[in-house]
């Protein structure tokens, strides 16, 4: 067995799961160690009482992410998002839209082929997916969501030929589902520019991580019950340590499915604002505690994926 870890010790990976959690000496351009991000803000309604409920805890976050997708959206409510973000320099994150469960088939709704949900079925959707990205970049838009591997290296080749800004930031979606260094590695080389881990990893597996990848990686704190259930919230002064740089993430435990979301629920999901910057500020309270020499960003870093405002 020491033969096999010293193989990939060659390969310049991790030959076992780090139990010792190293500190990571790696950080954000700006010399930070960690930042805040709230998943689940479905429109614009939603984005306006968190950011309300942010002014009213007094905490910061440097960005907000969404999971109905671009193509639910209308033009005026991805501006209205744009707009709202860039006025406080938070990065906005919006989903690719069509995927594999918006589609016809049924394999996405059966126990074993759930994780296509998010991927792209043939060549047509992801054309679609595609268009998704440059009508959102032509409204503002700085950053995505994405699930499939083969869109990812697309996102790449769209930077490299101007077909994407040079500044939109690639978000790797926690449904990608890779669980180990070399995986996480390739989402890396493919042009993630961020990535969501598995919700369930121990930290001795999310360490060995991040001593292969360079790129900020987001770790649920506290996890919606469809990946888990999860409340960490006592580990985020050592997720800090050992992951910098991080993106320490607040999901919400018994937060319904509203995926895709819309006006029908537009009052659910401004409850579902409320609670998850509460629970943000708890977390927050927690690494204040047990992490105050930890650096956070500032909001309106200049790597974050702020929208631009379109006139």
């Amino acid at each position: 067995m020491e033969e096999t870890r010293n193989f990939l010790r060659s390969l310049g990976y991790p030959g076992e799961d780090l139990n010792d959690l190293p500190s990571s000496a790696k950080r954000f351009p700006d010399g930070a160690q960690y930042r805040v991000e709230l998943p689940s803000v479905e429109g614009p309604a939603a984005l306006r009482t968190t950011l309300e409920e942010i002014d009213r805890y007094g905490i910061t976050i440097h960005r907000v992410s969404q999971g109905s997708g671009i193509m639910l959206l209308t033009d005026e409510e991805i501006r209205e998002m744009c707009e709202l973000c860039a006025s406080r320099g938070i990065e906005l994150s919006l989903f690719v839209g069509p995927r594999a469960g918006f589609d016809i088939g049924p394999m996405p709704f059966t126990p074993s082929g759930k994780a296509l949900g998010v991927r792209h079925e043939g060549v047509n959707q992801l054309v679609y997916a595609i268009e998704d990205l440059k009508r959102g970049a032509a409204l503002g838009l700085r950053g995505a969501l994405v699930g499939d591997e083969g869109l990812l290296l697309l996102t790449k080749k769209m930077k490299e030929a101007g077909v994407l800004p040079p500044d939109f930031v690639v978000k790797c979606s926690v449904q990608m589902m890779a669980s180990n260094p070399v995986s996480v590695k390739i989402m890396q080389d493919l042009g993630a520019d961020t990535y969501n881990l598995p919700t369930a990893l121990s930290l001795p597996k999310l360490a060995a991580i991040r001593q292969a990848t360079d790129i900020p990686l987001d770790v649920y704190v506290e996890v919606p019950d469809t990946f888990g259930g999860f409340i960490r919230h006592y580990e985020i002064a050592e997720m800090i340590r050992i992951l910098s740089p991080v993106y320490i993430k607040f999901g919400l435990r018994n937060h319904p499915d509203v995926y895709p979301s819309g006006l029908h629920l537009e009052a659910v999901n401004a409850g579902l604002a409320k609670e998850r910057v509460r629970r943000a500020k708890l977390g927050l309270d927690m690494a204040a505690r047990y992490a105050p020499q930890a650096k956070m960003s500032v909001p309106g870093a200049s790597d974050l994926g702020i929208p631009k405002v379109i006139s």
